[in-house]
């Protein structure tokens, strides 16, 4: 029984001030980011963006493999070589440390070799190398630092 004559007692959500001060000051739907518009490159400029875009992603797709090769072929090294669980380093299997905590630079690494290798592309474009099918190397930047090289 409840105090006031056998009704139960009303629920009152209990807030921070902060969280009602958020919740008032929202009116209408949420804001969204404004749409840029793209960048229109036309001929030559868009072509040759276009051979860049496809070399990189030729590159990345190697990346993205070899990504994915590490990670479903560690655990399958690891149950090939069971005797890895025997050997400790500080106290932890080795086997352990190698799930725990070896992909994290070998992803890191990854990352940034992905990433040389895309700006090299660029580069080699930028610089107008040129493989023996006539197409870029390597790309340049395409967007605001399109800017000629010494240009102020």
């Amino acid at each position: 029984m409840s105090r006031d004559g056998g009704r139960a007692p009303r629920r009152v959500a209990v807030t921070s001030p902060q969280t009602r001060v958020a919740l008032a000051g929202r009116r209408g739907p949420p804001a969204r980011a404004p749409r840029l518009a793209a960048a229109r490159l036309v001929g030559a400029e868009r072509e040759r963006a276009e051979r860049i875009r496809r070399r990189q992603l030729g590159r990345a797709v190697t990346a993205l493999l070899a990504g994915a090769g590490f990670l479903v072929g560690l655990p399958l090294v690891l149950h090939l070589a069971p005797g890895l669980d025997a050997v400790r380093l500080l106290g932890v299997p080795v086997s352990w440390l190698a799930v725990a905590v070896l992909p994290y630079p070998v992803l890191s690494g990854l990352a940034w070799w992905q990433l040389r290798r895309a700006e090299a592309v660029e580069r080699g474009a930028a610089d107008g190398a040129h493989d023996g099918d006539g197409a870029s190397a390597a790309g340049a930047r395409v967007g605001v630092d399109d800017a000629p090289r010494g240009a102020p």
